[in-house]
């Protein structure tokens, strides 16, 4: 619209706002942060005498928004004039000026809430506090990048103490056969399938290099030291060593350290892009697990017994399981609806106001607390809480940490730049689609065909992908015991570290370790021997007490000699009841179902 005229323009462009007003002069003040002194703010009881063309009543209706060539901009256009010039906020004009209907309805809202003074600012209070200020992420991403860093080491440092008989040369499921078998199928394409930098070198000393440099990469991040390079490195070789991994490598959890450690790579201080990018992997991680729960047709979900099962019947317990299991169904079935509220209603929040989205980070900070103390999710839950960190801003964590740490923190974090944004967006649009993807195919049928081959085109790299864990709550607790005998009479148990074993044992605690093979245990108990090629693996090197592979277990039963013959039966494991616990000190107690692998000796894998 043609602006009244000055003599002399300001070289910045100027907002006009009733300086009476309380609510004007709370969002005036954040957007002076947000504009960072590229906006002159006045009130109108200054100003209107400087711009005659424009009546006072216009004024007292709505901020004024004056460009230095003259042109004015009124109410809801002004506002998304305005955040224009705020980095990452010319969407809101893009809609107001391309979107059919977007105009009317903000300008409709604008003069609704113009009129209705005290309820916005009543709203306004609720949702961002009782000062608004614009949000900064400096101290977040410094907090985030240390805290990943650390779980970056924790992740290496477990994959370096089992590497070896997990896919070293004499492991259950050795690495350089399984890129052997790769190479064979897809050819030239392996390459593209398996994107590892074990294709150059798979010794067992490039395996156990590449997990000990992992952890020095990582310390290089806890204490900001050469952040992006290390960076870039970590997400190399975790990505090397989960393709490596094989079935060992195939949880969720390093496809989560995959996604954050790849964002982490263009984050950058105050990245409001990269900061969206992490919102957008907390609510896609959150919201699919839960909607997982419920399209899976579940009855446990659906009838809310699902924790009357969980605490018993999952992979590795805690201590405290035995007690959460003891708590009266009205308690878990209170619970079982109140994860399926978090993940699947409370994740919303996580776009919301800045008060809204702090009061879901902390309902999911303590939802996945409770699940740590419950359950040995080695770095799961951690990540989880540490991705959190992102639903707050620079404010919050200054009303909670102390300043020197803070700065500490925050002194080494990139500096944003072109390149840096440039690189953000790319990602954005890389990630976004892909990730729209997956949701879909969860929750609707396939409507995204782009979004799904660019899905498909990634999924080698792990940087978007799909989440759902207990989308179907197990109901029972198979669990396999191993035994080895030298004359086929008198048999002795072979003693995992961490998976439920002795009956009077304690549920051991493992966090933030992951003890790989007593997951796939739990998982190849689920099913039989024949849908677990590796189980046999594992049984021969047991018949040839195989040093890395028996290193894994908490004792060997042959010390001094290998056993001739080895067995594997299946136990129904379930916890103890209190009484029985009282009497005989039993965390568990269980009942025979039979023969889960037949009794064989090395000449049987010979033939």
């Amino acid at each position: 619209m043609p602006a009244p005229f000055r003599e002399t323009a300001p070289a910045r462009p100027t907002l006009v706002y009733d300086g009476d007003c309380g609510i004007c002069r709370y969002w005036v003040r954040y957007w002076e942060g947000l504009t960072s002194g590229k906006v002159v703010y006045r009130a109108y009881q200054e100003a209107a005498a400087e711009y005659p063309a424009i009546p006072v009543d216009a004024f007292k209706r709505a901020i004024q928004y004056i460009q230095p060539d003259g042109a004015t901009y009124a109410g809801a256009a002004a506002t998304f004039r305005l955040l224009r010039l705020a980095s990452g906020r010319g969407l809101w004009w893009w809609l107001y000026v391309h979107a059919p209907g977007f105009a009317a309805a903000a300008e409709s809202a604008y003069r609704f809430f113009a009129r209705r003074r005290g309820l916005l600012d009543r709203i306004s209070r609720l949702l961002w506090g009782p000062t608004l200020e614009a949000e900064r992420y400096d101290c977040v991403s410094g907090v985030f990048l240390r805290g990943l860093g650390l779980i970056y080491a924790a992740a290496f440092a477990s994959l370096a103490v089992q590497i070896l008989g997990l896919v070293g040369s004499a492991g259950v499921l050795p690495i350089e056969s399984y890129l052997d078998s790769i190479r064979r199928h897809f050819g030239s394409d392996a390459y593209f399938v398996a994107p590892t930098l074990f294709w150059l070198n798979a010794s067992d000393g490039a395996l156990v290099t590449a997990a000990w440099s992992g952890v020095v990469l990582a310390s290089l991040v806890v204490f900001g030291i050469a952040l992006r390079p290390a960076l870039i490195g970590l997400f190399v070789l975790y990505l090397s060593l989960t393709h490596a991994g094989q079935e060992f490598m195939a949880f969720q959890w390093d496809g989560l350290l995959l996604e954050a450690g790849f964002l982490a790579i263009f984050l950058t201080g105050g990245s409001r892009i990269v900061v969206w990018l992490y919102r957008w992997l907390v609510f896609r991680y959150l919201f699919m697990a839960g909607m997982a729960k419920l399209m899976s047709g579940d009855e446990t979900w659906r009838g809310l017994t699902a924790l009357d099962y969980h605490f018993w019947t999952q992979p590795l317990p805690t201590p405290l399981a035995w007690y959460a299991a003891q708590l009266p169904h009205g308690v878990l079935a209170a619970l079982t609806a109140l994860t399926l509220v978090i993940e699947v209603g409370l994740t919303f929040l996580v776009f919301a106001p800045r008060r809204l989205r702090a009061g879901a980070a902390w309902c999911i900070v303590v939802f996945e607390a409770l699940v740590a103390l419950t359950g040995n999710y080695n770095f799961f839950n951690l990540l989880t809480m540490l991705l959190c960190v992102f639903l707050f801003d620079d404010a919050a964590l200054r009303a909670v940490a102390p300043a020197s740490l803070l700065a500490r923190v925050t002194a080494r974090v990139p500096h944003p730049g072109r390149m840096a944004t440039g690189l953000a967006i790319a990602v954005a649009l890389v990630v976004v689609p892909a990730g729209l993807n997956w949701v879909s195919r969860l929750c609707l049928p396939q409507i995204m065909p782009p979004a799904a081959t660019l899905a498909d085109a990634i999924s080698p790299l792990m940087i978007v992908n799909y989440y759902g864990l207990f989308a179907n709550m197990t109901t029972e607790r198979p669990e396999i015991v191993v035994e080895g005998s030298d004359d086929g009479r008198q048999w002795r148990e072979y003693e995992f570290r961490y998976k439920p074993g002795a009956l009077s044992r304690r549920p051991p605690w493992n966090i933030p370790h992951q003890p790989r093979l007593d997951w796939q245990m739990w998982f190849a108990a689920l099913g039989g021997a024949r849908n677990e090629p590796w189980f046999a693996s594992l049984v021969y090197r047991l018949l040839s007490n195989n040093g890395p592979v028996v290193d894994l277990l908490a004792a060997n039963p042959f010390a001094d000699r290998p056993p001739r013959y080895v067995r594997a039966l299946l136990y129904d494991y379930r916890f103890s009841d209190p009484a029985t616990r009282a009497a005989t000190g039993q965390w568990w107690v269980r009942k025979p179902l039979g023969l889960y692998f037949p009794v064989v000796t090395l000449d049987d894998f010979k033939r």
